[in-house]
């Protein structure tokens, strides 16, 4: 397993794919990693047409260093331009899946020029929000006596500490004009039950490009990880290039 070491020293596990012209960049969702069905299929298209590919995994997830809780948004919007800026050239089109979704528009930001375009993937950007919406009182109380809580949500649980949704608020996105105007597919699952079926419209209402395309799946889920799903995936890139 190779791994980018960062300015603190700190390991961030990667899997590359060598190629030639625009480059994908794949980056994982809040809690997951760079191993998902929808990753390997994307790198699977890229070594098909000869792209560079790269999927990580950020900080306190997977093979990567540290535990979850003690990573924010900014460390994982840190790892993304580490690996831009370190294990690429050229331009990229970024995927991201839910929380990797809000993670590649901030590189939109902060990489704007290295960027050729995007594809959401139930896109989630200031997920923190909805997410402290939807933990128990009980959740609520640990956090603000205790400062951390463990929360179990479709599955997956996990450690969530305040500082997490005290720093995220300082990244949102939604509560401005988002200035991009490269292309941007969203696509969405009308079965997910973790990211509204609203986000895409907010996302479209808030960015500033013409160049934007929704598309909704009748039954798709949060995974998008169906057959069909990630057909449409593979020709939301082939658009983009």
């Amino acid at each position: 397993m190779p791994y980018f070491i960062n300015k603190l020293k700190q390991r961030i596990a990667y899997k590359r794919v060598k190629g030639r012209g625009i480059g994908i960049i794949f980056i994982h969702g809040l809690n997951s990693d760079m191993n998902g069905k929808k990753a390997l299929i994307i790198e699977k298209y890229a070594k098909k047409y000869n792209l560079s590919f790269v999927r990580f995994d950020c900080r306190g997830h997977g093979k990567s260093f540290g535990k979850f809780e003690d990573f924010v948004i900014s460390d994982w919007k840190q790892d993304l331009d580490d690996i831009i800026d370190n294990l690429t050239s050229g331009p990229q089109i970024l995927i991201g899946s839910s929380m990797g979704g809000w993670l590649m528009m901030l590189a939109a930001r902060s990489r704007y020029s290295r960027i050729k375009g995007m594809i959401g993937l139930a896109a989630a950007p200031d997920c923190d929000n909805d997410l402290y919406k939807s933990l128990t009182k009980k959740n609520k109380n640990e956090i603000k006596k205790y400062g951390k809580t463990r929360y179990t949500l479709h599955g997956f649980s996990y450690t969530l500490k305040k500082k997490f949704f005290t720093q995220a608020k300082k990244f949102r996105i939604l509560n401005k004009q988002f200035k991009y105007n490269k292309p941007l597919i969203l696509i969405h699952g009308l079965k997910d039950e973790v990211v509204s079926r609203k986000t895409p419209e907010k996302i479209m209402k808030n960015v500033s490009s013409k160049n934007i395309k929704v598309i909704y799946l009748k039954n798709g889920d949060h995974r998008l990880s169906k057959k069909e799903d990630l057909k449409i995936i593979q020709q939301s890139i082939k658009l983009i290039l």
